[in-house]
């Protein structure tokens, strides 16, 4: 206790500083947890996990702000203004602000990070940055997209990175005439070796449909992708399997058309 009474005025000036100390202490205390804790340490610099933070940050110290100001005076008539003044800002800057929340929660649930490989909004390549307003993605064929983050975070997002294992069907057609057993075990043979292959799921070959010019079958298997990439594999089994096919006798026919001409007399 002190040793002298304090004026009611003085009473409420050092309630209100200890309020905004306490506050002050809270918000670095909970911004530094946030960072440190709650969000991976390899995507920490971005800059909307900074701006995550100093939200929080300026948060908390504003409530502790408005609570030390409400022991001089009532403060519920300027947080009226404050909130009509709001609504009005944040109705002009809706697509501003949906994206900037898109960008937040892609951070926080983290569907995909970056140097993942994706196919998001119809266009597939690496992710190369997740700023405040959009994620930029390099195509496979070398083009630079800026995704709104509003528009990522609504759409079907297919992760390939993460899936550390990946199927590769190889549709093939084989001649009226050859051995479709002969030809099955050419194909599962001619993977035996192939980079990345999975050795569970098996390799197994189906046969599909009697096509005009071919026996129709699909041969499929089963990729590691933290050994091979998939369009890598899929090349690789393309030339085994040809090749397969080839020293075992069976014919990969072109398309054939049958013409009937028909001679007529006038």
């Amino acid at each position: 206790m002190l040793p002298f009474a304090l004026p009611d005025w003085g009473q409420r000036m050092l309630t209100a500083l200890a309020i905004f100390l306490a506050s002050l202490l809270a918000a670095r205390l909970l911004s530094a947890m946030l960072r440190s804790k709650l969000l991976p340490d390899q995507i920490e610099e971005n800059p909307a996990i900074n701006l995550l933070g100093a939200l929080l940050y300026w948060g908390v110290l504003s409530l502790g702000a408005l609570t030390a100001l409400n022991q001089f005076f009532d403060v519920t008539a300027y947080l009226a203004g404050l909130g009509v003044a709001g609504f009005a800002i944040g109705f002009a800057l809706q697509d501003i602000m949906q994206n900037l929340a898109a960008g937040i929660l892609l951070l926080v649930q983290r569907p995909f990070t970056i140097g993942d490989m994706v196919e998001v909004f119809g266009q597939g390549g690496t992710v190369r940055n997740i700023s405040l307003r959009a994620t930029e993605l390099e195509t496979w064929d070398g083009r630079i997209l800026l995704i709104p983050n509003a528009k990522v975070l609504g759409e079907i997002i297919v992760n390939y990175t993460r899936a550390q294992r990946r199927r590769i069907a190889i549709p093939i057609g084989i001649g009226y005439g050859d051995d479709p057993e002969t030809a099955r075990q050419a194909l599962l043979e001619s993977l035996r070796g192939l980079p990345g292959l999975a050795d569970q799921p098996a390799p197994f070959v189906r046969f599909q449909s009697f096509g005009e010019s071919s026996v129709d079958l699909t041969l499929y298997f089963w990729i590691d992708t933290r050994q091979t990439d998939i369009f890598a594999a899929r090349d690789a089994a393309v030339v085994r399997a040809r090749a397969a096919l080839e020293a075992a006798g069976v014919d990969i026919p072109f398309p054939i058309r049958t013409v009937y001409l028909e001679k007529t007399t006038e």
